[in-house]
């Protein structure tokens, strides 16, 4: 089987590893100023370059005629979107050439935040109250019925790019004045505070295969915008939380129409109500780091194995799952005042994984049997951190490319 994979940024180097494992013939086309990254090109039969507009646009038109020449001579089989800026253009060459695989339609359902809330509403599945910015009469009776705080959301962004927390009705009219004609690319949701876990799993023919949960220690929301220090660890394992979150992600990815894939999916368990409630989702590896300390708990790299599920759906075989660990594992990683911060005074045994040629960061995962001690390593970290690298920058209004 021949896969295109297609990453308009540098990521999944493991997956492109992984489908080559299976003997596929592996492509990858990325924008041309990636053209000097480090890619796994071992493991490429061949890259392809496209001319990158602004905000990670590419021509569609002249990416289409680029493949349309190559399959002249070259039969592909699928193709594979390794970020979430891709989902789309995968679906747009999928549909266009009729390989199967996620088309647009649904391929909306892991992209469109304003999408994602009603198809998981209409499923029955908890979503903070949130309107479309379409109507001004719609706008204004959710400002009249929904308690503020709100925050306005762009509809296509990852992580916290672009969020406007509200307080009031007139600061809302003013911040959607300042979107102008874009105020229909954004979603105004009601702000819950609670914790907020991620389920980071795999998905063969519509069936979750593996799954983990795990808690934001502190909130991407507050560190992107709070100049905070990013935490996550994975949940106590059998807890009736854990158990109610597996199965809240099950009924997403069924309700959106998930058929084979990795996902990361995020819920918030609502301080006054106690009750969890669906965040967003996205058909591919979290981001972050998030999959190595999966793997440092399990065993488990997410990129490799979503390369190995996708061969097998593809071949109409069954994929097989290694062995599954079942550690504990957390990650810190924060912005540092120091270009290349020297990391040894961090050595416990516990330390599982160190972030590596990535300036102005420190990250680390530690490993352990016991969650107690991951956590007590992370508050340690925490402090240290702060105390001796942390620096902090306001989050973009739109993405970095």
């Amino acid at each position: 089987m021949t896969f295109l994979c297609v990453s308009s940024y540098f990521k999944g180097n493991d997956f492109l590893r992984g489908m080559k494992s299976t003997g596929a013939t592996v492509y990858l086309v990325t924008s041309k100023k990636l053209e000097g990254k480090p890619w796994a090109r071992e493991a490429l039969d061949d890259i392809f370059y496209i001319q990158q507009g602004p905000e990670n646009h590419w021509n569609m038109e002249d990416v289409i005629s680029g493949l349309a020449w190559l399959m002249r001579s070259k039969k592909i089989d699928r193709i594979v979107a390794l970020d979430d800026f891709d989902v789309e253009k995968a679906a747009h060459l999928r549909e266009h050439f009729r390989i199967p695989g996620m088309g647009q339609t649904t391929c909306r359902h892991f992209r469109d935040k304003l999408a994602m809330r009603i198809e998981a509403r209409d499923a029955g599945i908890a979503v903070p109250a949130f309107s479309p910015l379409f109507n001004d009469d719609e706008i204004r009776h959710f400002a009249e019925t929904v308690p503020a705080p709100w925050i306005v959301k762009p509809r296509g962004q990852a992580s916290a790019t672009g969020m406007k927390k509200i307080h009031h009705t007139d600061e809302l009219w003013a911040h959607l004045e300042t979107l102008g004609g874009e105020r229909h690319q954004y979603l105004v949701e009601q702000f819950k505070p609670g914790d907020v876990y991620h389920v980071d799993a795999l998905t063969e023919n519509g069936k979750v295969v593996f799954v983990r949960s795990s808690q934001y220690l502190a909130p991407p929301f507050d560190v992107a915008h709070g100049g905070g220090i990013f935490r996550s660890a994975i949940m106590e394992q059998g807890s009736s939380d854990e158990k109610a979150l597996n199965k809240l992600n099950a009924a997403v990815m069924e309700a959106f129409g998930m058929m084979a894939s990795a996902s990361h999916t995020e819920f918030i368990k609502c301080h006054e109500d106690g009750k969890f409630y669906f965040l967003e989702t996205s058909s591919r590896v979290g981001g972050a780091h998030i999959a190595e300390m999966v793997d440092c708990a399990t065993g488990v790299n997410l990129w490799y194995e979503w390369a190995r599920l996708e061969y097998a759906v593809g071949k109409g075989q069954p994929y097989k799952l290694p062995k599954v660990r079942k550690d504990y594992a957390g990650i810190v990683v924060s912005l540092t005042r120091q270009e290349s911060p020297d990391t040894s005074q961090f050595n416990d045994p516990e330390i599982a994984w160190r972030m590596k040629d990535n300036s102005y960061h420190i990250g680390l995962i530690v490993q352990s049997p016991n969650r107690a001690r991951i956590l007590e390593l992370l508050d340690d970290y925490t402090k240290r951190i702060q105390r001796d690298y942390h620096a902090s920058a306001p989050a973009p209004d739109k993405p970095l490319v």
